[in-house]
Order: C-alpha cells, then sequence, then structure tokens
C-alpha cells in the first residue's frame, strides 16, 4: 500500500489529525496567505501600503485603545498570525512541543479553547497594561504570534504536571515545571524593555494556563465552564454520529466503580513511569491507552 502524498496527507491531518497539528497546519496557512499577498503586490507593482493595510486591519493586534476598538477581532486572528520565519519556525516548534505532550493528559477540546482563550487573555493583558502604567503611555505594541497562546499550554501543563521530565536540547533531563518558570522570570524582567516583545500577552497567556488547572474535575473549572458553553453550537465541536445499539446490557453500579477505579489505577501507574522516566519510556500499550484516555476527558 502506497502512503499518501502531500494533498491526501494535509486532508487528513485536517480531517483527523490532532490538534496540535491542525493549529500548525492553520499558523502556517494564514503565514503563506500574508506572504503571496506581499508578493502579488510587489509583482504587479501595486503599492505595497494597500498589502500592509490588509495585515494591519485584519491580522494584527495593536496595543492603542483606539485601534483595537477599531479592529477587536485582532485579538482572535492576531494569535495565528507570523510574518517573520523564524518567528513562525521557532513558535511552531514550541507548539508541537507542548501542544503534543498537552493532549496525551487532556482532550483536544481543552486544548484549542486553551489556544484561543489563552492567547486572548495574552492580548487583553498586553492592551490594559500599556494604558495603564504611565512608563508605557504612548508606546504601541503590536501584539502578533501565538506566543501567548502557547504560553497558556505550557503553563497548564507545566503546573498540572510538574514532574514531567523533558530532554533539555535532547541532552539534559529537566522536570518541565523549571522551564516554565523559567519563561516566567524571563518575561517578568524584560518588561518594560524595548525590545519589540509583547511580554504582558507572555504573563497574560501564563496566567490563564494556571487557572485552566485549578479545580481541574471541577464543574468551575475555566476550561469546563468555556467547554459547556461552546458545545451548545454544533459547528464548534463536531458532535459523534448517533449510532443505534440493539440488546444493550447497562453495567451495574458495581461494574461501572470497579472499571473506573482499575483505569485510575493504571493511569497513575502510567503518570508516575512519566515523572521518572520521561514520556519515551512508555510502551505502547502505555501511549495507547494514555492518548484513549485522553480523547474521552
Amino acid at each position: 500500500m502506497q502512503g499518501r502524498n502531500f494533498i491526501e496527507e494535509f486532508k487528513f491531518q485536517l480531517r483527523s489529525g490532532t490538534m496540535t497539528n491542525r493549529l500548525i497546519i492553520v499558523n502556517v496557512c494564514v503565514f503563506l496567505f500574508i506572504l503571496l499577498l506581499k508578493k502579488f503586490f510587489i509583482l504587479f507593482n501595486l503599492n505595497a501600503y494597500f498589502a500592509a493595510e490588509i495585515i494591519h486591519r485584519v491580522f494584527e493586534l495593536n496595543s492603542s485603545l483606539g485601534a483595537f476598538i477599531q479592529a477587536p477581532w485582532g485579538l482572535v486572528t492576531s494569535i495565528f498570525t507570523h510574518e517573520q520565519f523564524g518567528h513562525l519556525l521557532f513558535n511552531m516548534l514550541f507548539l508541537y512541543f507542548s501542544g503534543s505532550f498537552f493532549e496525551q493528559f487532556f482532550s483536544r477540546k481543552k486544548l484549542i479553547l486553551t489556544y484561543i482563550f489563552g492567547g486572548i487573555a495574552g492580548g487583553l493583558l498586553e492592551i490594559i497594561a500599556n494604558n495603564l502604567f504611565p512608563a508605557l503611555e504612548g508606546v504601541n505594541v503590536v501584539i502578533l504570534g501565538a506566543s501567548g497562546s502557547i504560553m497558556a499550554i505550557f503553563t497548564a501543563l507545566a503546573f498540572h504536571q510538574p514532574n514531567l521530565q523533558v530532554q533539555l536540547f535532547g541532552i539534559f533531563p529537566i522536570r518541565i515545571y523549571f522551564l516554565a518558570l523559567f519563561f516566567l522570570f524571563k518575561d517578568l524582567i524584560n518588561i518594560g524593555t524595548d525590545d519589540q516583545i509583547a511580554h504582558f500577552a507572555h504573563l497574560g497567556g501564563a496566567i490563564f494556563g494556571l487557572f485552566s488547572v485549578r479545580n481541574l474535575y471541577s464543574s468551575r473549572n475555566i476550561l469546563t465552564r468555556l467547554e459547556g458553553f461552546f458545545t451548545k453550537f454544533p459547528s464548534f465541536f463536531k458532535a459523534k454520529p448517533q449510532v443505534k445499539r440493539q440488546n444493550t446490557r447497562y453495567k451495574t453500579d458495581e461494574e461501572f466503580n470497579s472499571e473506573k477505579h482499575q483505569k485510575q489505577e493504571r493511569m497513575d501507574q502510567i503518570l508516575d513511569k512519566i515523572s521518572k522516566s520521561g514520556y519515551d519510556s512508555l510502551s505502547k500499550a502505555e501511549k495507547d491507552f494514555l492518548f484513549n484516555q485522553s480523547k474521552n476527558g
């Protein structure tokens, strides 16, 4: 059986790929659209100002309160937008790393909600900070990129599984918790510097990530509430087709509780193994079990 070609693989990832892969595809497509738009104006000797204006109006988020009021959709569009290839490459590598781990412990629904609302929280904090602190008055920051969204995902993962070990540069084992603290302190230290980086957006995403894992198994959890709200809209999360079942045997309370207890025991064993030896130490069966549990989460 021959492998899928590029177009077939692209369609497969959009239909059946992980949510991490889908988010990466969307980011890459937006980047290519902006790149082709710029090239179109250059090749036809058109005024490049109009291309820049389209990008500014549709895709960017400006920390100026007046600019935000005129284009509030930038809170969402900006978190999928990169103009520089290096910026896109770094963010997508970080997204693939953190998103892949996130989907092992949470559902794909929680990943997309964390990405979108973590990015929105980051954008809002950047706008508030730049209009609140006198030292930043008049400094209009263009907020562009998935960094705030990725910080939300990474921080949620790190504080939910602080003992999870990752290989730094593929060599040094380090707890993911310490990596998250490093990035948080890095943004705190660089607040107020003229480095053209939206540090408040990163911190806003991280704050959302922290709140997203509080009361995780409670109805008060922020992701649980968001998930409950958006599942009212069929187009947001594709509903599973209903299948008619015949001769269905329902489990007794004792059978259900016993099965639930066994699954929880196995989950605890796997998570303990990950914290001690890393994700790569899991067997295929353990990885499959973890993946299936995350889909049902």
